[in-house]
């Protein structure tokens, strides 16, 4: 993973090729990153029954920066983490402390198919925002992938009417919002600052926030709940690196589609874990969800071996 340079996306006029290339890149860190988060996901709902949603977006900060502290050192960059746009980090930060304590607290309210199904509008608030905030070019085909994916989304999962219209809803749109915020400023620090940079400081932000913000409520941690915690945390930051690839080399715009392969993921863990085997509308709209992530890679493909070098 290279830091910003001469010869990365962010600062060469790429060729169109290139930009394909590195879009098929972005999709590959994309696919990786949901599925760490998405194993994060599970722990997440397990300790948020036990814990105030705040300590559990503490826990999973505070489980990671021993990693991402070794990730930094190993690069040799821990000279250059205070040399960073502060302002945009500090933003990031704070949105995703607030943003992980909401979907903390919305796994408690809700069950995953409605939170995810909500959640999963994300994808289009990031590519709206990136034409706006980014000045990306977004193609027809981008937005027919997010589309058709949102429609998988909502046969597969069938979320409860009334779920949707409760405290539990507005906690997870007030996340994805922040989700969609968070990636969008991520999006913008990759000109500028390294992978470690913004790895660390999205990790040790969120870490002392909120535990600053759950210290009054705390609860002692359970002896059991010593792994889950640390499950958490490898998870956290593994999907914080691929995420942070995710968004430095491809195009928001193309890469924000694949967040829908949480889906997957979901089913995978439910049939592993609980042995829950998916409906006739799970399926259905799983292979509604993987034709336009398949679409939106073919298409890039296709666009990379029609444009000239």
């Amino acid at each position: 993973m290279a830091e910003p340079s001469s010869t990365t996306p962010e600062h060469l006029p790429a060729t169109a090729p290139a930009a394909m290339s590195a879009n098929l890149r972005g999709i590959i860190a994309m696919c990786a990153a949901v599925g760490f988060f998405s194993i994060m996901d599970a722990l997440l709902k397990t300790l948020s029954g036990h814990y105030p949603a705040m300590q559990v977006a503490s826990m999973r900060g505070l489980a990671a920066l021993p990693l991402v502290t070794l990730y930094v050192l190993w690069r040799g960059e821990a000279r250059g983490l205070l040399r960073v746009r502060w302002p945009l980090h500090l933003l990031r930060g704070a949105i995703n402390i607030s943003m992980l304590a909401l979907f903390a607290f919305a796994l408690r309210e809700l069950g995953l198919a409605e939170a995810y199904t909500l959640f999963f509008i994300a994808p289009l608030l990031i590519t709206a925002l990136s034409t706006v905030v980014l000045g990306e070019k977004v193609r027809g085909a981008h937005w027919v992938a997010i589309v058709l994916g949102m429609v998988g989304v909502v046969v597969a999962l069938r979320p409860s009417q009334e779920a949707m219209f409760s405290v539990g809803a507005l906690a997870v749109l007030g996340a994805a919002t922040g989700y969609a915020v968070s990636a969008i400023t991520g999006r913008l620090l990759t000109r500028t600052d390294s992978s470690a940079s913004l790895v660390f400081w999205t990790t040790a932000l969120l870490a002392l926030g909120a535990t600053a913000l759950a210290v009054p409520n705390w609860v002692a941690l359970d002896s059991a709940h010593w792994l889950l915690v640390a499950a958490m945390g490898i998870t956290g930051f593994l999907g914080q690196l691929a995420i942070t690839e995710a968004f430095r080399h491809g195009q928001a715009s193309v890469v924000a589609p694949f967040e829908y392969t949480a889906l997957a993921w979901g089913m995978g863990l439910d049939w592993v874990l609980w042995q829950a085997v998916p409906g006739a509308s799970t399926l259905i709209g799983g292979a509604i969800i993987i034709g336009s992530g398949l679409y939106l890679v073919r298409t890039e493909r296709n666009q990379q071996a029609v444009l000239p070098p």
